[in-house]
């Protein structure tokens, strides 16, 4: 029979583990999202001006390129900041929630490209992007669900909607959205 100080370890080691799979991950960055919000509206704006799908293409790649280190390194400030680890238990089950979505979305776009089908893009981006968000927001606070029900949105629109609409949806999702939901990130989530 355990000891009673084994048990008492026991309990403390089992809540420790349960206070730790609930937390939330804070660290998604407002004043982040706001710098890619406006990455992305400046994309639809270039990119609408394109006269080929090649150059529409390596516009919107570019903007990413500038975009995900933007924030990478704003998450990693405000997890500074907060002290919060990006490790932590809620920072891998954001993790795991977001980035299969994107990986998946990076695939299809290398497919689609080669099958020169860049009308399929715009939707593909923002409804992987959006799914990746929710999944990732459920380790997280929980408005980022309601920024993956605003990127699904801008998508539907996107497949539905004639393709020379597309920068529109793009900016709308990748830029006002990100925008909008970055403010209230940051002014109701600490930054």
């Amino acid at each position: 029979m355990a000891s009673l100080d084994e048990q008492a370890a026991e309990s403390i080691a089992f809540i420790r583990h349960t206070m730790a799979r609930s937390a939330s991950f804070t660290a998604v960055p407002g004043r982040g999202g706001i710098a890619m919000g406006v990455i992305g509206i400046a994309a639809a704006v270039i990119a609408r001006r394109q006269a080929d799908a090649t150059s529409w293409l390596w516009t919107w790649l570019a903007a990413a390129v500038v975009a995900v280190p933007v924030g990478l390194a704003s998450m990693i400030v405000k997890a500074r900041r907060h002290g919060v680890a990006l490790l932590s238990p809620a920072g891998r089950r954001f993790a795991q929630g977001f980035l299969p979505a994107i990986l998946v979305a990076a695939v299809l776009t290398a497919m689609l490209v080669r099958a020169q089908a860049f009308a399929f893009l715009p939707p593909t981006w923002l409804l992987l992007y959006g799914a990746g968000v929710m999944a990732g927001g459920s380790a997280s606070v929980a408005l980022l669900a309601w920024i993956g029900v605003a990127f699904i949105a801008c998508g539907i629109a996107a497949a539905l909607t004639p393709v020379a609409w597309s920068d529109v949806w793009l900016g709308i999702g990748f830029g006002v959205v990100q925008i909008v939901f970055g403010f209230i990130i940051a002014r109701k989530h600490g930054g």
